[in-house]
């Protein structure tokens, strides 16, 4: 069974927000540097060390950031999933229904991780190995997913049940990515399982009124 790398020093607090511009290019640094462990060996070879001596950073500046290898991995994520929200900007979805734009935007996210399959892998168990002390990083992911999703909705001021929905389509998508992740479902049935949830959100009445609040669609 994997062991989970626990930080050797005691958890520091995270650097104060919002962060001198010196200390934001360290934490780009750290991680870029996280990403492309994870990316070339999975979870197993994001060490700490490793990540310190590849972002030029001390090892105990390392964990001032980030007090273990789980807060890294879901800060990483958080990361990934800002810049596809950055991309998914620039070339919306062009589905006629919120629930057809938002299940084209989770599949691009979900082809994203795809190309990348040992990072997506790694940032996935961390969230899964994720304790109370992450909530502050896995709360950043929920929010940044769920701005994705709301984006592709064209939704700036969703409705309770709308947001319920949200909630839901962010379970199956991550459920999904794990089981494909464990070799238990296709792409093809991760599709129609995106496809099948997103329908919840044209029953909340996804589509905004005319002229009523909205975004650009991601």
């Amino acid at each position: 069974m994997e062991k989970v790398e626990a930080a050797t020093p005691p958890p520091a607090a995270r650097p104060a927000s919002p962060l001198t511009a010196r200390q934001e290019a360290r934490r780009r640094r750290i991680l870029r540097a996280s990403a492309q462990l994870a990316g070339r060996g999975g979870f197993d070879a994001v060490q700490m060390r490793e990540v310190a001596e590849s972002s030029q950073v001390a090892l105990g500046t390392l964990y001032r950031y980030f007090p273990s290898k789980i807060h890294l991995l879901v800060a990483t994520m958080q990361d990934q999933l800002e810049h596809l929200h950055a991309t998914l900007r620039k070339k919306p979805p062009t589905g006629d229904t919120p629930a057809e734009r938002v299940a084209e935007t989770l599949m691009r996210a979900f082809r994203a991780l795809q190309r990348e399959p040992h990072l997506a892998d790694a940032m996935v168990r961390a969230l899964t190995f994720a304790d109370r002390s992450v909530s502050p990083e896995v709360d950043q992911v929920s929010r940044q997913t769920t701005a994705i999703i709301l984006d592709a909705m064209g939704q700036e001021d969703p409705s309770p049940a709308q947001l319920s929905a949200v909630r839901v389509i962010e379970h199956t998508w991550h459920s999904a990515l794990i089981t494909w992740l464990s070799g238990r479902a296709s792409i093809a049935q991760v599709k129609v399982d995106i496809e099948t949830v997103c329908r919840l959100i044209d029953l909340t009445g996804g589509e905004p009124e005319p002229g009523g609040p909205g975004v650009r669609g991601a």
